[in-house]
């Protein structure tokens, strides 16, 4: 997968959230929390095409745009470049630094231990 800046994250999660959307659709959903021109976002879109994470349809005359690479995929695939570049793919030292520094609450706790057991029985 190619890096999709946070930029492009912004405009992926838009059409996530609603598609196929038109680039002034997406424009307005950005507009709320953005203050970037429509050229921006057009270009936005265009690398977003061209990284064929997201296509487009003609409806008449206008494009309509939506993603080609889903939410959860994506996580997977960021998460996972993230602890290779940051903990040489190790998981442990990435939450044990996380806990040290932000602290788990008693859910994510819970969580963790049922993917645990989860992968524990997976492999077994």
């Amino acid at each position: 997968m190619n890096e999709i800046s946070d930029a492009e994250l912004e405009v992926m999660k838009v059409l996530w959230s609603q598609s196929p959307l038109s680039a002034n659709e997406v424009v307005d959903c950005l507009s709320k929390t953005k203050t970037w021109h429509e050229k921006t976002v057009k270009t936005l879109l265009s690398r977003l095409v061209k990284k064929q994470v997201v296509n487009f349809h003609k409806d008449g005359r206008r494009y309509l745009y939506f993603p080609l690479l889903e939410k959860s995929e994506y996580r997977q695939k960021a998460s996972k470049n993230f602890i290779n570049k940051l903990f040489s793919g190790r998981l442990a030292p990435f939450v044990s630094g996380f806990s040290q520094s932000e602290g788990l609450s008693k859910e994510d706790l819970e969580e963790l231990k049922q993917l645990i057991q989860q992968w524990e029985n997976s492999d077994g």
